[in-house]
């Protein structure tokens, strides 16, 4: 008697897990909607504004200059050369 394989093919088991996956976004998209109703003042921003947000942020932010990378170089390798000395020293 030839033993059945009740093992789902990958096809079938990623088709259920899509099905599956898209029936929870559903309930997840209906409960924000009834959240939102309920406290508006919790809705989230449209997507316009969290891109003009976003592009603030990022012109806020300040790029260093190859001086000021190369003092900051010389400053650590003086404090490891130092840190190496006195390392050397104790033992």
């Amino acid at each position: 008697m030839p033993k059945r394989s009740s093992r789902l093919s990958m096809e079938r088991l990623r088709e259920l897990a899509r099905s599956g996956a898209e029936t929870t976004l559903k309930q997840l998209r209906a409960e924000i909607i009834a959240i939102e109703r309920t406290f508006p003042e919790l809705s989230l921003p449209n997507r316009k504004q969290i891109g003009q947000s976003v592009e603030r942020v990022t012109r806020r932010t300040k790029r260093m200059s190859t001086a000021a990378r190369q003092a900051v170089s010389q400053r650590m390798k003086r404090y490891w050369a130092e840190r190496r000395t006195a390392k050397s020293k104790v033992k």
